[in-house]
């Protein structure tokens, strides 16, 4: 028997009616930013996705039970919550079995939102090939779920602290289509473009949700990314970032951060080099990937 979500009366209303959901990731909350901000920033994620004509649904574990949509006490009580932990595909289910609480990942998210019935995902950016990972094989598992897992998941590409050159080739040999959203190049989380070409490119959230569907009528497993560029007026040029980033990961290597340590400290240092304009724009990126999912959702609807 599969598992089935607790669903929020919201997200169980939507379920019940057939309008469109999108699905939200919870490490935002939990280990993305400081108590309130993180809150305020969620809550303004699900208002946007409402806006744009979709109902939001925040997956999260909470006592044991996997949660697909988040009252807003449940929310608040994540927001202000100390030691969660942070569920990848991994750690799943030992975090449920074992009664835990857990904010989940890209890849736990997607696999949340498919349990619930949910086929459109937005986050902020997916994991992918770390610098180094020829000797040290860190890859995330992120890449791995978008290949067999059918949710549709919008980001501002992988996050730009990653070797995206071999983040593309690793998501090639896995099959899953990386489309870039009204242009040609890969954006690079907080930076628009990259001098990376999008493997393939559409303009229009109906096109998305038509490729959607025709993979579902081919059989084949796995989701698609779509690559969404930050908006102009927020990001942050990689001509600006690629000097700050390489500085935060040679801080990262001299102190010996490794495993799932390595994102967190290399956010957190890059904010501390932009003067925090590195969050402004994660937010803004953030928002703008749940407009475009919410208009994906509704085409799939």
């Amino acid at each position: 028997m599969t598992y089935a979500p607790i669903l929020s009366p919201e997200v169980a209303e939507a379920k019940a009616e057939g309008r469109p959901m999108v699905a939200l990731e919870s490490t935002i909350i939990t280990h993305g930013m400081p108590y309130p901000q993180n809150l305020e920033t969620a809550r303004r994620v699900e208002d946007e996705v409402r806006a744009a004509g979709a109902t939001p649904a925040t997956i999260a574990v909470i006592g044991g039970q996997l949660h697909a949509g988040l009252t807003d006490e449940q929310l608040e009580a994540l927001a202000q919550a100390q030691g969660v932990a942070k569920l990848s595909r991994a750690d799943l289910a030992a975090c449920m079995a074992s009664g835990g609480t857990g904010a989940t990942t890209v890849a736990a998210t997607m696999i949340g939102a498919h349990l619930a019935g949910i086929k459109v995902f937005a986050t902020g950016g997916i994991g992918g090939v770390h610098k180094g990972a020829e000797d040290s094989f860190d890859i995330s598992a992120d890449l791995r779920e978008l290949s067999e897992t059918p949710v549709t998941v919008v980001a501002a590409g992988a996050k730009a602290i990653l070797d995206l050159p071999k983040t593309l080739e690793v998501l090639e040999t896995y099959g899953v289509p990386v489309i870039a959203y009204g242009q040609d190049a890969f954006p690079a989380f907080w930076s628009a473009v990259s001098d990376l070409p999008a493997p393939l490119r559409m303009d229009s959230a109906s096109e998305i949700a038509a490729a959607h569907k025709m993979r579902a009528q081919l059989g084949l497993p796995g989701g698609q990314l779509i690559a969404n560029p930050i908006p102009a007026e927020a990001e942050i040029a990689q001509s600006v970032m690629g000097p700050i980033i390489a500085q935060a990961t040679g801080e990262a290597t001299a102190q010996g951060i490794t495993g799932k340590q390595v994102t967190p400290f290399l956010l957190q240092r890059i904010f501390e080099l932009t003067e925090g304009r590195s969050l402004d724009a994660n937010i803004a990126l953030v928002l703008n990937n749940a407009r475009l999912a919410a208009a994906i959702a509704r085409e799939l609807g």
